[in-house]
């Protein structure tokens, strides 16, 4: 379960109904809203960057409850979640709209506690790409599939689907290394990158994977390729020790491109300040000692 950040209570007095003399009357609302977050960033390095601002919160679903008129209170609860959700790091939001005021035709218990409230629940929803690859061990397509079983069953992410495995050339590192076994999955997700990031962490843990040598031979290595869509600006951009987003250097891989395009033949991702496809960077690169694994094929994560 994700931690959470309460803010009840946000009141103030404004016009907002169906009726006329809701739109020229002002009556008093009030706003509870529950943000669902990663807030172990923010614990173990008491940064405030690493937090959400309360305050920008509270102040901006002030702004909403006390701006235009609007029919709907279910209105209201709408806009202030996709505030809360337009924050990277909000991976769920809870909004109540109070209206202890409005005329239903009947007495409520207390006129300031009790009466009509709308309550909605919205979740984030983002394709993220996952490339998979190792090249030490007993089976290492068998640690690929056990991989994939392992982010199937992690909780906020559902997986879209699988590539087929690839068989790839070591680039770079120590001489001598075994020839890797690539693929890549696309999923959506309501994680937090940072949340997610650590599973994929997690998950590589459980085979033996250290990080001392860059580029080395590795039982499992799981790296966040893309988070969001490109297409429409929603992608999501990070340049910090912990997290690059998008990977720096998955355009220029073509043990990423050649299975991600395997399962996902209109993906793009974002290079420097455009968006290209994977397709016209796959070509730019070529095959690069990357060929299909014989007898597998992408398909849906079922």
């Amino acid at each position: 379960m994700s931690d959470r950040i309460a803010l009840r209570g946000i009141a103030v007095t404004a016009c907002h109904g169906v009726l006329d003399s809701e739109k020229v009357e002002p009556q008093p609302f009030r706003a509870d809203i529950v943000l669902e977050t990663d807030l172990r960033p923010a614990g173990e390095s008491d940064e405030l960057a690493r937090t959400i601002s309360y305050a920008e919160i509270a102040q901006e679903a002030e702004r909403v409850l006390t701006g235009p008129t609007v029919d709907l209170i279910e209105t209201l609860a709408e806009r202030i979640a996709a505030i809360a959700l337009a924050r990277p790091t909000v991976e769920a939001v809870e909004v109540t709209i109070h209206k202890p005021q409005a005329p239903a035709g009947v007495t409520f218990r207390d006129p300031v506690l009790d009466g009509p409230s709308v309550t909605v629940r919205r979740e984030q929803d983002r394709p993220v790409v996952i490339a998979l690859g190792a090249n030490l061990g007993r089976d290492v397509a068998g640690t690929i599939d056990a991989a994939v079983a392992a982010l199937r069953d992690t909780d906020g992410l559902t997986m879209v689907g699988v590539s087929g495995r690839f068989v790839t050339e070591p680039v770079g590192g120590p001489e001598g290394q075994p020839e890797y076994v690539n693929a890549v999955a696309v999923a959506r997700t309501r994680l937090a990158p940072h949340t997610l990031l650590r599973r994929l962490h997690q998950i590589e843990s459980w085979y033996g994977r250290t990080r001392e040598i860059r580029w080395g031979p590795r039982t499992l290595d799981l790296d966040l390729i893309q988070v969001g869509d490109p297409r429409d600006d929603s992608d999501i951009t990070s340049d910090t020790e912990e997290l690059t987003l998008p990977h720096p250097r998955a355009h220029e891989r073509g043990f990423v491109l050649l299975p991600w395009l395997d399962v996902d033949p209109a993906a793009v991702l974002r290079v420097g300040d455009g968006v290209r496809d994977v397709q016209e960077l796959a070509r730019d690169v070529g095959d690069a000692g990357v060929r299909p694994e014989r007898g597998t094929t992408s398909g849906p994560a079922s």
